[in-house]
């Protein structure tokens, strides 16, 4: 089986695309197996497309997290997706299906562009102290579980100390988040950084929590113009703006897709 490595703004991935019928796996196992960082190819996540319709284009997107788990959305897995099925098919538009979501994909010279939808917004769902100060975290779906807790300096702060124990918080249970901490950058910029619940790690990007994180920091009032750029620990900037047809439920994230190498698995 060939398979990519492929990046979108840091948040890698081992991908594999239009599979031959037949091929029977245990995704999860493959993706804890894979995904290992040290014993294997390395990677946040795995994931599998199947191309279902050719007019208009519609892929099946299946996404497993290092440790195996499903995610039900994930916005670089479905950019780094569509940036395949554009090399491999020439699709410039198409829809992309995860967990029974259908989701739009645009792809440009420069970007690539997917919608997530945006679910119900909680203010003030867990509080934490964080370097001495209480801290509340928000919670907003897109797609997934997301908390945002906006803080003064993104960087002094403990995201993988912090983050386990609010991604394992009684009060978010049985489920668990992702956390995400935000920074102000501008009335049209945050600085980010995640703890991605299923790699149970910091990631260095994160396409739904760039979403969570300016549906939360629009709602304090910390970004009051579109598109949002959203500052990430890989230096690639996502840029995150309405859906012009459903503002309010829908939002576009975007940003560059990286095509590391491909290989050969025996």
């Amino acid at each position: 089986m060939r398979f990519r490595k492929i990046h979108g703004a840091g948040n890698d991935f081992v991908l594999f695309s239009d599979l031959e019928p037949g091929i029977d796996k245990d995704w999860s196992k493959e993706a804890e197996r894979l995904c290992a960082r040290r014993t294997g190819v390395g990677a946040d996540g795995l994931v599998v497309s199947s191309l279902i319709e050719n007019s208009p284009a519609l892929l099946e997107v299946g996404c497993f997290n290092a440790d195996g788990s499903i995610a039900a959305m994930c916005g670089n897995a479905l950019r780094c997706t569509a940036w395949a099925a554009h090399r491999d098919h020439g699709f410039q538009e198409m829809g992309l299906r995860m967990a029974g979501v259908t989701h739009e994909a645009v792809v440009s010279d420069d970007s690539v562009w997917v919608t997530a939808e945006v679910g119900a917004i909680r203010p003030r769902r867990v509080q934490a102290m964080i370097n001495g100060k209480p801290t509340w975290f928000d919670s907003a779906y897109t797609g997934t579980e997301h908390v945002v807790a906006v803080v003064d300096d993104v960087e002094a702060i403990d995201a993988v100390l912090v983050g386990r124990l609010i991604r394992h918080h009684a009060d978010l249970a049985p489920l668990g988040t992702n956390v995400n901490f935000v920074q102000a950058a501008g009335n049209q910029a945050l600085t980010i950084r995640t703890y991605e619940r299923g790699v149970e790690a910091e990631t260095l990007s994160c396409g739904s929590g760039a979403v969570a994180a300016v549906v939360i920091a629009t709602m304090r009032g910390l970004v009051s113009a579109r598109p949002v750029t959203v500052h990430n620990r890989a230096g690639e900037p996502l840029s995150v703006r309405p859906h012009s047809d459903r503002p309010e439920q829908t939002q576009w994230v975007g940003g560059p897709v990286t095509h590391t190498f491909e290989g050969l698995l025996a």
